[in-house]
């Protein structure tokens, strides 16, 4: 039995009345000190303001044929970046008129939400060469949706486009109007659209080589009200896994791979572009380099925030569990019997919104898994985060944890001399601009050439990269 199931199992013992529910499932907070791992860090490069506020930056990610970094602000700027961080250039903007998008960045949480370049993007005469594709909350909702909610409820669309430039490596983009893939009619105004990627560890021949996953939240509101996510009918609540060159979709404009693990399961409800379901917020995934293993950070409801081993054909759980717990309600879940059902895949790693570390406001984020010795200290970890109080953690990747909070450990950043939070730095770095100190990080991470780890936040237009210890 594993430490956090002892804690459990002690605590229903001395006290039956809490297996009738909590809020507080993790009767041992975060450990504040022990394991800490003090990093370095740079200022690495400035995206520009949009209307005197800082970029709402969501992804950078490394573009080796072209030599060059992308990272997206939300309002529609897509950025390249040098590998110097010396030169910020806009490359396009899809919310420019010219493009018909009509990008809808209203609130926290809806905009230009993710964007992937074809691994053949840099490749002359390759069938992904100048490919590239960005997965937009847009207000035009005229178009007819090819996956809706089952009420019919449309707060605006999520649409995933492809974009071909002719000449990859141009300053700027080169290429016609987009096309549309897919399309999703979003029921409420919050869990849009997810991360899209390209498995990097895929090399060309592998099955999994040019196919693009896609992150799709359950719809939003809170508890997955529609019941959408272990619903194998819909969209909602999922990693969708689709060929973007391909044309078997029902539409025509995508493919589904025959090795999904629902295209070919005899049954015609079930939707052949699942590659997992059961996710309630799936913002970030990434992939080991050395194990090919593909983790997830999942947004949790009010309790439960998860790090996610994923593997086709998985069922992660939401809303039946939240975490290792089953759900009750947004401000419940059942401690008995956690973990109990095997049909479901539970998380490596998970931690509380309660945890004094946090801001009673939590949402899991990352993830890096680092596999380079130019820091040695960060070598062979999981790297993931907490987006609002900017905390950053890590797990073995080794050694993964089998779910709770007991192996999680933080990394704070070395400001001369003095071991802070992303947070704290933010902070400082808003009174030196004139700004307001910023109450929330809204932290991400971006990967670099040679396994670089970037930060992103939302308040300061600042990316600041880890670097060796001098």
């Amino acid at each position: 039995m594993s430490g956090l199931w002892k804690v459990v199992a002690a605590a229903l013992v001395a006290a039956p009345a809490a297996a009738q529910g909590t809020n507080d499932p993790f009767p041992r907070p975060i450990e504040a000190s022990d394991g800490v791992i003090v990093v370095d860090f740079a200022e690495f490069a400035r995206l520009p303001d949009v209307d005197g506020a800082p970029a709402r930056m969501m992804l950078l990610v490394d573009e080796p044929g072209t030599g060059r970094m992308f990272v997206n602000d939300m309002r529609g700027p897509l950025y390249t970046v040098s590998y110097s961080g010396r030169a910020v250039r806009e490359y396009l903007d899809i919310n420019d008129p010219q493009w018909g998008i009509g990008v809808r960045s209203t609130g926290s949480e809806r905009g230009f939400q993710s964007f992937a370049f074809h691994p053949q993007f840099g490749e002359p005469g390759s069938p992904g060469f100048g490919r590239f594709y960005t997965w937009t909350d847009t207000d035009d909702t005229d178009p007819p949706p090819d996956f809706t909610p089952a009420d019919g409820n449309d707060a605006h669309d999520t649409v995933l486009h492809e974009w071909i430039a002719r000449d990859p490596g141009a300053a700027t983009y080169d290429g016609g109007p987009p096309r549309e893939l897919l399309r999703q009619q979003q029921p409420f105004g919050n869990h849009n659209g997810g991360q899209l990627a390209f498995n990097p560890t895929a090399s060309p021949g592998d099955a999994d080589f040019g196919m693009l996953y896609v992150g799709s939240a359950d719809g939003g509101s809170g508890g997955d009200p529609l019941n959408l996510s272990q619903d194998l009918s819909s969209a909602f609540g999922k990693i969708l896994r689709i060929d973007p060159l391909g044309s078997n979709s029902a539409n025509g404009q995508y493919g589904i791979p025959g090795d999904n693990p629902f295209a070919d399961d005899g049954s015609g409800d079930t939707l052949g572009e699942i590659y997992a379901y059961g996710a309630r917020n799936p913002q970030r995934f990434a992939w080991d380099p050395e194990t090919g293993n593909m983790f997830m950070a999942d947004i949790g409801q009010n309790i439960v925030e998860e790090l996610s081993l994923v593997e086709a054909g998985d069922n992660l759980g939401w809303n039946v569990w939240e975490g290792s717990f089953r759900f009750v309600s947004r401000s419940e879940v059942r401690l008995e019997n956690p973990r109990g059902d095997p049909a479901f895949r539970y998380p490596v790693a998970e931690y509380g919104q309660l945890d004094p570390l946090l801001q009673r406001q939590s949402a899991a984020t990352g993830v890096h898994v680092y596999r380079s010795e130019a820091i040695p200290q960060l070598a062979d970890l999981v790297l993931f985060g907490d987006n609002p109080s900017g905390e950053i953690f890590y797990v073995s990747a080794d050694d993964l944890p089998d779910g709770g909070q007991e192996a999680i450990r933080r990394i704070l950043l070395n400001d001369d001399g003095h071991a802070k939070t992303l947070l704290q730095v933010i902070r400082e770095a808003n009174a030196s601009q004139g700004r307001e100190a910023a109450t929330r990080a809204d932290l991400r991470f971006g990967s670099g050439p040679d396994d670089q780890v970037l930060l992103l936040n939302k308040r300061d237009g600042v990316i600041r990269m880890l670097v060796p210890g001098g």
